[in-house]
């Protein structure tokens, strides 16, 4: 009893520890190939809790293998925006400009029902104040509603707006999203000047750019290793 009573308190601790080392995420917010790692170390770590027969190494060793492709997959995850799409996906535009994309609502097998009832979750019951839904890869759905819209309401104010368009990602880790910068019309001559009016020099230094739905350029520097 007492040896069964140690090796589930190793494995306890050995999950806590490997939990930890994964991340903050919870279920909800992970990735695909996080939430089949999970499952995957708690079923290593129930077979030689219940079993005294089977060997601790047994769960142990697999267990620290899979904590090992976890740390690599989101290494080159972080890396690669190709890399990244491949294991995670991309998101997926629902609702574009108040308008249902059914190509690929059905694409994705949603059911009506259930996206209406997403909506409703986020406190929009109608549709027609939705300007845009996006499946995210951890399977949560964002809403973002019309312009007039939004809190402190401005069609209640008077105040004339514009409609809302989505924030494109330019550079991510050093990396410029050629095909994005295509999308906003402006080319790489244009994105050079906006680094250098953040005192940025060059694409590789930028940990984040971004085009807001206001057009306007943000970056943030990479922060110099010590």
């Amino acid at each position: 009893m007492l040896i069964v009573f140690t090796r589930a308190l190793i494995l306890y601790a050995l999950v806590v520890v490997v939990m930890r080392m994964m991340g903050k995420r919870q279920i909800a917010e992970m990735q695909p190939f996080e939430l089949v790692i999970t499952i995957m170390i708690a079923d290593l770590a129930a077979t030689p809790m219940e079993n005294a027969g089977v060997p601790l190494l047994n769960g142990v060793i697999p267990i620290m293998t899979l904590l090992s492709a976890q740390v690599i997959v989101s290494y080159l995850s972080l890396k690669s925006e190709t890399f990244r799409e491949i294991v995670c996906g991309k998101p997926s535009i629902l609702i574009d400009k108040g308008n249902i994309v059914q190509s690929e609502v059905r694409r994705l097998r949603i059911n009506m029902n259930d996206l209406l009832e997403q909506l409703r979750s986020k406190n929009y019951p109608n549709l027609s104040d939705v300007e845009f839904a996006i499946l995210e890869t951890n399977g949560q759905i964002t809403i973002i509603p019309k312009a007039e819209k939004r809190n402190v309401i401005t069609s209640d104010m008077g105040i004339p707006v514009q409609p809302e368009e989505l924030p494109i990602t330019l550079i991510i880790d050093g990396q410029l999203i050629e095909k994005n910068l295509q999308k906003t019309g402006f080319d790489k001559q244009w994105l050079m000047n906006q680094l250098k009016n953040s005192n940025i020099d060059k694409i590789e230094n930028v940990f984040f750019g971004f085009l807001s739905s206001e057009k306007l350029f943000y970056a943030q520097q990479k922060e110099r290793s010590s």
